[in-house]
């Protein structure tokens, strides 16, 4: 018996340690060898071709990219179940995308999903799978030739090949920036190729190219596969081995081959620019794939992927001499005058390349606040509607095919609230960001698919309907004016009603103290006074003269961007602010703009843009006038307005956490927590102080609801794709 026993514990044990190295480590022995190697896709000059089964035929990429995060989650968490991806792939189709990209291996239930949705399908969803590399490495002290870098970058290749042929286990937590789980489904022949890597941080490849500028050998590579021309650079050559070990790794285990393609962006394009662009963007790095080349035995063949937004870095619209590009500015002005280039960036990099381009991200952010314009075409990185998002999106597709390229992919599916934006991010709590919906980080908000506040509808919406409202969101009564107040993981909303309300011709008054720690007890440029100390005054008169306004001492901007905008250090005794101050300023958001080269002047201050300006409008999306930027409406003797958190400087709302004092010590932004407000409401014609009265904040922690919602965008697509 115990003989038995101890044969059987050895096959278990053998059995695990035989599947621990097939599935978790990759180990496995070639009965393949004799089989002929196969290729679904593959690449024909600058189209890609697919076959389906008739032979190939030319494919064009109408993709959409798809995160992992969803409200109170981290990308990371892949939280996503296998209900929502089904929902998803089914809208996807329906808008007329064919083609889904990810940046790293999901966790097991989406490619769970993706097999259920195309197994029995006769129009599928292909998918365009990425391969991460790890900020964390980019940015540290290490090279691309660091094992800790290449190495990683190889093996990751080969665990998400398995992934795709349904061939791998992967713990929690033992890989970064990667899903886990059991990857059993096959979902290799609806998938149409890899993008290998990432946006590459230009001071990894300048420092990778000049530490083996002088190693000999360091700039080529000769692989099977692929191999690196005579003018490559050392980090090409990197790009090329690991390319080519991929390759390896699904032609010599699987017997398949597809197209590969190396991530780049224009930060690391190939061109030479002029001087002053190199200087003023760093523009300091190339990474030319041309100088990575196919052998006959890759049968697949290389495409070219960018991401390219009209917004930035939009080195074009700073130069005057295009001819290096082999463009020239008269062929991409219209009838008006108006100077396309984006369309013009787009034509060079395919007048550039040999093989099919590829633009697999592109796309424009309906978030309130916003980060940088396109000067020319007005399609921003922010502050543009949901319908101004898809008219955006038309007319950069409309771009990308006019100038040559075999297809793009739609940045991005769905809203994210993880995310966070360089303008923004020194204003907020980033370990909470999954737990709000912050509408002034424009990088939360270039999905298709909108998270919305509530389970199922949000507590309110700007629109005139004030039948939402009740006496328990009454917040001030001053026998002439009331102020009703609510709140979600989105805005603060208030409700005003003034018997006989002429709105273009009364003004209204909103005092507002969040801060215990400063404040005004009068405004200057109205006169009032209060009983409390006042952070914020928002007033409302007309449709196109209404804002918001911080008491200087407790302005955002200055307390971090004041060099940049004003050309003073907030911090010197001399300009700070006295903290009763009862002055009020504007609200204002730093765009990253070329201000110097737009104004041939390098001492000129960064540009801004107020984003405590509001908008009229109706901000319900069942509304046919839904104007999604939409911050107030009035109608008969009721105003209605909301205001994102961060506007208040609210750094975290889950928590009630708010901006602390910014010159007690701290010298930039802390935080503190409240729980309540003071509030106030008047139209100017009392002389008497105001009284403030209280407005209770209590938090949802980690406890935040949500709802989908498909943005306008979504059809003004799928009009463009389905039809």
């Amino acid at each position: 018996m115990k003989k038995f026993l101890t044969v059987v514990v050895c096959i278990i044990l053998l059995y695990l340690g035989l599947d621990f190295m097939h599935y978790n480590m990759g180990l496995y022995i070639d009965f393949h060898k004799d089989e002929v190697v196969t290729t679904a896709t593959r690449t024909s000059g600058k189209e890609i071709l697919l076959n389906r089964g008739n032979g190939f035929e030319p494919f064009e990429i109408k993709g959409v990219d798809m995160g992992s995060g969803i409200p109170g989650e981290w990308a990371t968490d892949f939280a996503a179940d296998e209900e929502t991806y089904l929902r998803w792939f089914k809208l996807i189709k329906e808008m007329g995308a064919n083609t889904i990209r990810v940046y790293t291996v999901q966790e097991d239930i989406f490619y769970n999903a993706f097999y259920k949705y195309n197994k029995d399908n006769d129009d599928p969803l292909y998918l365009i799978q990425g391969v991460w590399v790890n900020d964390y490495i980019q940015n540290s002290h290490i090279d691309a030739f660091d094992p800790k870098f290449v190495d990683a970058f190889i093996d990751n290749c080969r665990v998400m090949i398995d992934v795709v042929h349904g061939n791998r286990k992967i713990n929690l937590g033992t890989r970064a920036s990667s899903g886990s789980g059991t990857y059993k489904k096959d979902i290799s022949p609806w998938v149409l190729g890899y993008i290998l890597g990432v946006e590459w941080e230009d001071v990894t490849v300048v420092y990778t190219n000049e530490k083996y500028k002088s190693v000999e050998g360091s700039n080529q590579y000769i692989g099977e596969y692929m191999y690196t021309s005579r003018d490559a650079s050392p980090f090409e050559a990197m790009l090329a081995r690991v390319g080519d070990q991929a390759i390896a790794y699904e032609t010599e285990r699987y017997r398949e081959q597809r197209i590969i393609a190396f991530s780049n962006w224009p930060t690391t394009d190939p061109f030479k620019y002029p001087d002053f662009i190199e200087k003023y963007f760093m523009k300091c790095a190339e990474v030319n794939v041309e100088n990575i080349l196919s052998t006959e035995e890759f049968l697949s063949g290389q495409f070219i992927s960018y991401h390219v937004y009209p917004y930035y870095p939009d080195y074009l619209t700073y130069m005057d001499n295009w001819t290096p590009l082999k463009i020239s500015h008269a062929d991409f002005l219209d009838e008006n005058g108006t100077l396309n280039t984006y369309r013009a960036y787009l034509t060079a990099l395919n007048k550039f390349h040999t093989m099919p381009v590829v633009i697999s991200e592109f796309g424009v952010s309906t978030g309130r606040g916003m980060a940088q314009k396109d000067q020319n075409t007005g399609r921003n990185q922010g502050n543009m509607s949901e319908s101004g998002q898809g008219k955006a999106l038309v007319e950069c597709y409309e771009d990308i095919k006019a100038s040559g390229c075999a297809g793009c992919c739609i940045f991005t599916w769905q809203d994210e609230w993880f995310k966070r934006t360089w303008n923004t991010m020194y204003a907020v709590n980033l370990k909470r960001n999954p737990y709000w919906s912050d509408y002034q980080t424009n990088e939360q908000y270039f999905g298709l698919l909108s998270f919305d506040p509530g389970d199922e509808k949000s507590v309110c919406y700007v629109d005139g309907d004030v039948s939402e409202w009740t006496e328990e969101d009454l917040v001030s009564d001053n026998n002439e004016t009331k102020l009703y107040m609510k709140y979600d993981e989105k805005f603060i909303y208030f409700m005003v009603n003034k018997p006989g309300l002429k709105f273009g011709e009364d003004t209204i008054y909103i005092p507002i103290d969040t801060t215990p720690k400063s404040g005004t007890t009068w405004c200057r440029f109205n006169g009032l006074t209060f009983d409390k100390a006042v952070d914020f005054m928002l007033t409302i008169h007309g449709m196109d003269d209404s804002r918001l306004q911080v008491q200087e001492y407790y302005e955002a901007l200055r307390s971090t961007y004041s060099e940049n905008v004003h050309g003073i250090n907030s911090y010197y005794e001399d300009n700070i602010p006295d903290k009763d101050s009862p002055e009020f300023v504007n609200i204002d958001m730093i765009l990253q703009t070329a201000t110097a080269l737009l104004e041939h002047d390098n001492l000129a201050n960064a540009e801004v843009f107020e984003t405590g300006k509001l908008t009229y409008g109706n901000a319900n999306p069942d509304s046919p006038s839904f104007n999604s930027l939409a911050d107030f409406i009035s109608k008969g003797d009721c105003i209605e307005i909301k205001l994102p958190w961060q506007l208040l400087n609210f750094a975290d709302p889950s928590r009630m956490t708010i901006h602390d004092d910014y010159y007690s010590g701290f010298y930039g932004v802390d935080f503190t927590t409240i729980n309540c407000m003071h509030v106030g409401v008047a139209d100017g014609s009392n002389e008497r102080r105001m009284v403030l009265d209280k407005f209770n904040l209590k938090g949802w922690n980690n406890k935040e609801t949500s709802h989908e919602r498909l943005k306008r965008s979504y059809y003004v697509m799928k009009d463009l794709w389905a039809n």
